[in-house]
């Protein structure tokens, strides 16, 4: 299936599946593909299915659709092709048939004389092949190399395009439909050498008329493709490309051995050789129907200059096989990193809390201690066993304290960590953000700061989850107490605007604490970046921002050092219900990667 890959900006490593005949691009929430990317228009982009492809068409966007660096009104997308659109680069992968086979649908015969080795007419080095590239023109009297010559520049080029195919599969089947247009070949394959145990493993195969597979083409049968093994061993021992035939008029010719009995006239296998290990073989053939081979009638298909040319696409094959398996393994890697950064800095904020948890447990064993021994006592101490249940309050106080922040930071974790989809109901979002402000008070009154929340236009109801909405402007409320804290006179203000001309509701939270530095403003929605020191875990922004956008909205943050910062909250007004005939058709809910 069609897909844009992100592989720079805001969103880089989302793929968006093209699964519509129509998608718009852009960067508000109604957007099935939406980038959030400031560079972007609200609606920038749409992407219309075109047969087997897509077609891109600009919607007179602010700063424009660029295909391969150049600017575009609309254009039909290719496999590689790569999409601008402000600062977000994606990388579109076309739809391809498949043509994966299985080890069961091909044989590699073993034979005992291993007379094959002797029908090897030519054999040719990785250098010798890429001389093609440097024989002029006019050396040569085949047409088909005249032709193969004049298409090798375009060649190279959709040889560079394959080679950022992110998808192995795909990329061997492009690279296969690539040679099957240049080389008169009636079957092929492409086989890739096992990293782990070194074997050769079939990954794709095909026919003149397409692919071959398992059952039946048309009326006929489909066998499996059977290889000779002491070429394939030729191969990739002696990393050299080969041309064999069983020629009727060769007087070596034996209709009882070698690739005659698999019916193969003659055929080519070349190894492709990558920037640093041999990574498979790709191997064609042509075959020979039982009426030729009882008349020794043979027209050979293949020559010096079809290995040549195999030789070049091998090559560029092998190196598109390489960046698409270094890629994966660059992936794989920075997965791995960002789960020890995530485990080593999870192990930090619960080690703290531990400590909290211990201190508070060592004041409960201390105050009961007391208690004990004041009441133990011949004479009954009152005083002390107050002052022993005063000390258990605190120390209980203390492990309730650190029970909420681990509960707190295991939800964050939750939702931050799952892909989930908002469970929407008719929320009364005046009712949401007041029980919000009133929950927050007495921590705003513990630390001096003044909490309020401003009058403003009636809110609609809308369709939202409210669970997560309020955990999500609760983070925001907190974060601002938590600015004002050190300051005098804090002061936290929450409001809501309606914006009718953008179709938009805002809720915006609004402090007087230090502000943020301009640098740090897009830094602290990352995971694991906080201001607070020891305090913050860093996952709240992070998981507010996915919330906020899981409905569809968007989370912005403006802040000057010294006067405070403001968090603006803007979900579209499709998710208000209206009151006779409910919730908006258009009140959808995004889903990461889509």
């Amino acid at each position: 299936m069609a897909s844009l890959f992100v592989i720079r900006g805001r969103d880089q490593g989302q793929r968006y599946v093209l699964d519509e005949p129509e998608l718009s691009i852009g960067r508000v929430g109604e957007n099935r593909i939406r980038l959030h990317d400031t560079e972007v228009s609200r609606e920038h982009a749409v992407l219309a299915a075109v047969g087997d492809s897509y077609m891109i068409r600009d919607l007179n966007s602010s700063n424009g659709t660029f295909v391969n660096g150049k600017a575009v009104r609309q254009r039909t997308l290719i496999s590689g092709d790569q999409v601008q659109l402000g600062r977000t680069l994606m990388l579109y992968t076309g739809d391809g048939d498949s043509v994966i086979m299985s080890r069961d649908e091909l044989d590699i015969v073993a034979t005992a004389d291993r007379d094959d080795g002797a029908r090897i007419l030519q054999s040719m080095s990785q250098a010798e092949g890429s001389d093609l590239l440097a024989t002029p023109a006019n050396q040569t009297q085949s047409p088909w190399l005249a032709r193969a010559r004049s298409n090798l520049q375009l060649m190279y080029r959709t040889a560079l395009a394959v080679s950022h195919t992110l998808d192995i599969d795909q990329l061997l089947a492009r690279i296969m439909d690539m040679i099957f247009e240049w080389v008169e070949a009636d079957r092929g394959c492409i086989l890739l050498k096992d990293e782990h145990t070194g074997e050769l493993r079939p990954r794709v195969r095909r026919g003149r008329d397409g692919a071959l597979g398992e059952g039946s083409q048309g009326d006929k049968p489909v066998s499996p493709i059977a290889i000779s093994q002491t070429i394939l061993e030729y191969v990739v021992n002696r990393r050299e490309g080969v041309l064999t035939s069983n020629a009727g008029d060769d007087s070596r010719w034996d209709p009882a051995k070698s690739i005659m009995r698999m019916g193969v006239r003659e055929a080519i296998c070349v190894p492709m050789q990558g920037r640093y290990d041999l990574v498979g073989v790709i191997y064609i053939d042509t075959l020979i129907t039982p009426k030729e081979m009882l008349e020794r009638r043979s027209v050979n298909k293949f020559g010096e200059e079809h290995l040549k040319l195999m030789i070049a696409i091998a090559h560029q094959a092998a190196l598109a096989v390489e960046d698409t398996s270094h890629y994966q393994a660059m992936v794989q890697a920075e997965r791995l990193a960002a789960v020890g950064q995530t485990i080593a800095t999870l192990s930090h904020h619960i080690k703290n809390i531990l400590q909290g948890v211990q201190g508070g447990t060592y004041l409960i064993e201390q105050g009961i201690s007391r208690h004990g021994k004041a009441l133990g006592a011949e004479t009954p101490d009152l005083e002390a066993a107050t002052k022993a249940v005063e000390m258990l309050r605190q120390g209980w106080g203390i492990v309730e304290k650190n029970q909420d922040r681990i509960s707190a930071l295991v939800l964050d974790m939750l939702t931050y960590s799952k892909e989930r989809e908002p469970d929407p109901e008719p929320t009364e979002l005046g009712d949401l953000i007041e029980d919000v402000v009133q929950m927050m008070q007495a921590r705003a009154g513990e630390v001096g700061v003044t909490l309020r929340r401003d009058p403003g236009p009636p809110t609609p109801t809308m369709m939202i989850d409210p669970e997560a909405l309020h955990r999500a402007l609760l983070n925001l409320v907190s974060n601002a107490i938590d600015a004002c804290e050190d300051t005098t006179d804090g002061v936290v203000c929450v409001s809501v605007e309606l914006c009718p001309e953008e179709e938009a509701l805002r809720i915006t939270v609004r402090d007087t604490g230090h502000g943020i530095e301009p640098d740090q403003l897009e830094a602290i929605f990352s995971a694991f970046v906080s201001n607070k020191g020891s305090r913050g875990t860093g996952l709240g922004l992070a998981v507010t921002r996915k919330t906020v956008e899981e409905h569809g909205g968007s989370v912005t943050v403006t802040s000057e050092v010294g006067n405070g910062s403001t968090f603006t909250i803007e979900l579209p007004m499709s998710r208000a219900v209206d009151p006779e005939n409910g919730p908006s058709p258009s009140a959808t809910f995004i889903q990461p990667g889509t």
